[in-house]
């Protein structure tokens, strides 16, 4: 690697953590390369096609349901050990992330937990939060969008609130390559409907559940 390019990459790295410590969001829309894009786009609808999605629940363990009011996507879980090319480096390219946010920020971030996520025309995901209530592993959310030449007018933005009343927000188009990273036990957010497919890595930095001591 060139010394032009590592010093792109860590000023890129600098900046997310210095967008994340001041406001707790930011968009990132050059870490991944557009054929990184494209190969993980390409991934996600021939598993699409290949029918090895399944419709997402709210909630989690025993208390998981399946609610499409509230939420109408299907994903697939994936792993860093996926036999997709693209999948594989997407996770390397994550945990290089996790680790320079780990410096600038000190979270103990230490794996990330990721899902394909489709959403057909006319489905969204009602407004949530990341963090479960009674789980305070998920930390740093981390949404990545595989969307070629989206359309504004095709809608399917998210809508992260920036308050906790949910008064001040900001709407932020699923086009490809975009990743946004928020903090996920303070941003409120939700997916607008679309008028049409739309693809994305949904992600989740993890620290270590809090040991009980007695």
């Amino acid at each position: 690697m060139s010394h032009t390019i590592k010093n792109a990459t860590f000023s890129r790295s600098e900046h997310i953590v210095a967008q994340l410590a001041d406001q707790g969001w930011c968009v990132v829309k050059d870490l991944f390369s557009l054929p990184e894009i494209n190969a993980l786009r390409a991934a996600c609808q021939a598993e699409w096609e290949d029918g090895r999605f399944h419709q997402a629940a709210v909630g989690r363990a025993a208390g998981a349901a399946r609610r499409s009011e509230i939420r109408s996507d299907s994903v697939l879980w994936l792993d860093e050990q996926s036999h997709l090319p693209a999948v594989s480096r997407y996770f390397d390219t994550m945990d290089s992330l996790r680790v320079e946010v780990n410096r600038g920020l000190y979270l103990g971030l230490s794996e990330l937990e990721a899902h394909f996520a489709v959403y057909p025309a006319g489905s969204c995901y009602q407004k949530h939060l990341d963090r479960f209530r009674d789980d305070d592993a998920r930390t740093l959310s981390a949404v990545l969008y595989l969307n070629q030449d989206w359309p504004d007018a095709a809608g399917g933005k998210l809508r992260l609130y920036l308050d906790p009343d949910c008064q001040q927000s900001v709407d932020i188009c699923p086009e490809a390559g975009t990743l946004v990273l928020f903090l996920s036990d303070r941003f409120w957010h939700e997916v607008l409907p679309a008028t049409r497919q739309r693809l994305s890595i949904t992600g989740w930095f993890r620290r270590p559940l809090a040991t009980m001591t007695w």
